[in-house]
């Protein structure tokens, strides 16, 4: 079944339901995600979940969701078809998602000028020190030239790949996975490569941890 949790009101989480067309209950982890996300009213301007609806369908004026995350974790039987692409790093190294498989993946998409993902980035470094070799991790920067996404991996010491997704494929990728203009957001992929579940919006070290955690127990 498909789980959310988050700070986010039922009538807000309802229209991002319809949005992204996903069916939604409560999940056991709740207090984890209402812990892990009381901290981001810190990360940009709006955290009613009718904004966070809002700003997902349009890409807001801003550019980015601002407020709270909210994080839906999906079932076995509702993750679809794997998920691959091939891409080259800003290291210049060439790979795959398919090549990192069975690791589970965590794939965030951010941008320099970003607030929200300027305060979740050392949360995503600490979250990838912390498992090691277990889950591999791929930020990919939806908006800026080399130039700009390299200085922004030097101030925040970004310690794994970073791919420019200059002609969208990664989003298109991901397009049945997360709203359109979704940035920040963070999608974890299990060991098969399907998705496994997603936060709409930026993510603290413990609600992300928690999501892998789970993916890894399965």
């Amino acid at each position: 079944m498909t789980r959310l949790y988050g700070d986010a009101g039922r009538e807000g989480l309802g229209r991002l339901d319809r949005l992204a067309g996903i069916d939604r209950i409560p999940t056991r982890r709740g207090a984890l995600g209402l812990l892990g996300l009381s901290s981001l009213a810190l990360a940009g301007c709006g955290s009613g979940s009718e904004d966070l609806a809002q700003q997902a369908q349009s890409g807001g004026d801003k550019g980015y969701v601002s407020g709270s995350g909210v994080i839906t974790q999906l079932s076995g039987d509702e993750r679809g078809e794997p998920l691959d692409l091939d891409f080259e790093t800003l290291a210049g190294d060439s790979t795959s998602l398919a090549a990192w498989r069975p690791r589970v993946v965590a794939i965030n998409l951010w941008y320099a000028a970003c607030p929200p993902c300027r305060v979740e980035a050392p949360d995503l470094h600490e979250t990838y020190e912390s498992f090691g070799d277990q889950v591999e991790f791929l930020g990919v920067n939806v908006r800026d030239q080399a130039a700009t996404a390299e200085s922004f991996v030097r101030t925040f010491e970004v310690p794994y790949p970073i791919m420019i997704d200059g002609d969208g494929s990664m989003v298109s990728l991901l397009s049945s996975v997360l709203p359109p203009q979704a940035t920040p957001s963070t999608v974890i992929l299990d060991a098969s490569g399907r998705a496994a579940a997603r936060v709409v919006g930026a993510v603290t070290r413990s609600t992300l941890t928690g999501l892998i955690e789970d993916v890894l127990a399965q």
